[in-house]
């Protein structure tokens, strides 16, 4: 099976930061709860899985946690311990043996935990002691996440250095370059959303202040790697994980025009709703897209179709697939040629072994 459209920009090259990659196609991080749950040590079947989708341009390895404090979700990865800086090591070794390229997305989940993954059973923490409607993922099944903890102004700067450190750990596990997760209601988001942020300190009420915390980590984080070896994640136009904003305009606007000064990899944006409709190409998204003068990649629900519209309009520089990558480890090729795609098994995205994580086949072995 052929297409023209297979010559079109979105198989091209592009240059990230300081990395030529060789196609427009980054694989979203994707929560797959895969590790031990008591150490966050990536294993030889995680390496597998990223190693067979390695002809992605970049692949945005899973949400990581920068602390034991920042884990929101069981069975999910950290990178703040010198077993899980070796751990990774396996699975970046394994991309570049392939001669694919890999980020590390760095993650506090602030609010959205629960007791039961703190460590000494301590409650989660948040910019405020705002409770979310929302339910964590427990070695025990889902349960009821309670009123945060409201983190005091001299607990922020141990929480910067965490995510200096995380950064720190991830390059030396071999990993090109970070992705700071400022998005989906976690707790750098948090901070940036009136709905969540009640301070009445230099971290709250003005977007100035609710910043403040992005900007800190931001700094230190670009420190440790340079600007061209981090990129940013945010999701202005969506509610994820309760995280309400009366003026998402005036909230993100500022910010974004200030990531200008930090020559940064990329801006990733998830684009409407996290996994809602796509708003279309104008109205805000447009509006907000048209602040950030850098590389810029998109997300959220893209089509073949779509993908090859908004690379081929200036739109994005790069578009990011979550969930087609799961079933479909070859997906480059599959959006080359324009081939069926595989559907995933919902019953196995989070938890479990190798069933639903390693044994997709790609196309060339599902028609053998």
């Amino acid at each position: 099976m052929t297409d023209s459209k297979a010559a079109a920009p979105l198989f091209q090259p592009v240059t990230i930061g300081r990395y030529d990659l060789p196609n427009r196609i980054a694989m979203a991080p994707l929560t797959r709860s895969r590790t031990d749950n008591a150490t966050g040590v990536p294993t030889g079947m995680n390496a597998e899985y990223y190693a067979q989708r390695a002809s992605a341009g970049l692949i945005i390895a899973e949400a990581t946690q920068i602390s034991p404090q920042g884990k929101g979700y069981a069975y999910t990865p950290g990178i703040h311990s010198a077993e899980q800086v070796a751990g990774w090591r396996l699975v970046t070794d394994a991309v570049h043996a392939k001669g694919g390229h890999m980020c590390l997305q760095l993650w506090h989940v602030g609010r959205i935990s629960h007791p039961d993954l703190q460590p000494g059973g301590a409650f989660p923490v948040a910019p405020s002691a705002v409770k979310p409607n929302m339910k964590a993922f427990t070695v025990d099944g889902f349960k009821d996440i309670p009123a945060p903890r409201a983190l005091d102004a001299a607990e922020l700067p141990g929480i910067v250095e965490d995510y200096r450190k995380a950064t720190r750990n991830a390059l030396a596990a071999g990993f090109d370059m970070v992705e700071v997760h400022a998005a989906n209601g976690y707790l750098i988001d948090q901070f940036l959303r009136d709905g969540t942020n009640k301070r009445t300190d230099s971290y709250g009420g003005s977007v100035e202040n609710r910043a403040r915390f992005l900007f800190e980590v931001l700094d230190a984080v670009v420190a440790e790697a340079g600007g061209d070896r981090v990129g940013i994640r945010l999701s202005p136009l969506s509610p994820a994980n309760d995280a309400q904003d009366s003026d998402p305009r005036g909230t993100f606007t500022p910010v974004i025009e200030r990531l200008n000064d930090y020559g940064l990899a990329y801006l990733h944006m998830i684009e409407g709703v996290t996994r809602g409709p796509h708003p279309g190409f104008g109205g805000l998204l447009s509006e907000l897209r048209g602040l950030y003068k850098g590389r810029y990649i998109a997300n959220n629900v893209y089509t073949r179709d779509m993908a090859l519209e908004a690379t081929a309009n200036g739109h994005a520089d790069m578009i990011a697939f979550g969930r087609p990558f799961i079933a479909n480890p070859d997906l480059v090729e599959r959006l080359r040629i324009d081939a069926p795609l595989a559907e995933p098994d919902q019953a196995t995205f989070y938890g479990g072994d190798r069933h639903g994580y390693t044994d997709y086949p790609t196309l060339e072995r599902s028609t053998a």
